[in-house]
């Protein structure tokens, strides 16, 4: 290996050491919101995000809001979802997507024998069992009707629980619990999974 060579793959390694530790960073702190459907991971969104609020326009439940968060030295707003008192209705067609030009919102390509199942992951959903109706004795089952994803809400002897591989994160059982505060909790998937 001549010089140049040992020197371009020693910068090639450094390059990639900043960035993954770069990136850890910046999922650290998305620990903190949810980003919409189909966002790409946290620093491929910073970088795609145009910021241009094409998306929360777009959104018909306006559950879509301009977060404002420090990115170095500057001030940056880009686009979170508010899950806190409504949910994301996973709309047809997917507005917010379909106006996110420069793709920081993208819907993963599929594959014609093996399609991608068609729902994004946006927040990580628990059910409080100590204030949920059901698990106390009381029938409720506002949150059953609500959810549009198979098999994510799943029943026994007539209480709820979570299954985690199919459920989105849309946070709609949450919008519809009876009790107060929600017995239902939403979190970003940087908060319970990060990379």
């Amino acid at each position: 290996m001549d010089r140049r060579s040992f020197f371009r793959r020693a910068a090639g390694k450094t390059t990639e050491v900043v960035v993954k530790e770069l990136d850890k960073k910046i999922e650290a702190r998305a620990a903190h919101w949810i980003r919409p459907p189909f966002a790409l991971d946290e620093l491929d969104f910073l970088l795609a995000c145009t910021r241009c609020n094409a998306c929360i326009e777009a959104c018909p439940e306006q559950i879509i809001f301009p977060l404002s968060a420090r990115l170095g030295a500057d001030v940056v707003s880009t686009p979170a979802l508010d899950l806190s008192n409504k949910g994301c209705r996973l709309c047809e067609g997917w507005p917010c997507v379909q106006a996110c030009e420069p793709h920081a919102l993208k819907i993963p390509e599929t594959d014609e024998e093996k399609p991608a199942e068609l729902w994004p992951r946006l927040a990580y959903i628990t059910i409080n069992t100590e204030t949920c109706l059901p698990y106390s004795g009381p029938e409720c089952g506002a949150c059953g009707p609500v959810c549009k994803v198979e098999g994510a809400l799943v029943w026994d002897r007539e209480r709820p629980s979570i299954n985690f591989s199919h459920c989105t994160g849309c946070a709609m059982c949450r919008e519809v619990c009876v009790v107060t505060p929600s017995a239902i909790s939403v979190k970003s998937l940087y908060s319970v999974n990060p990379k």
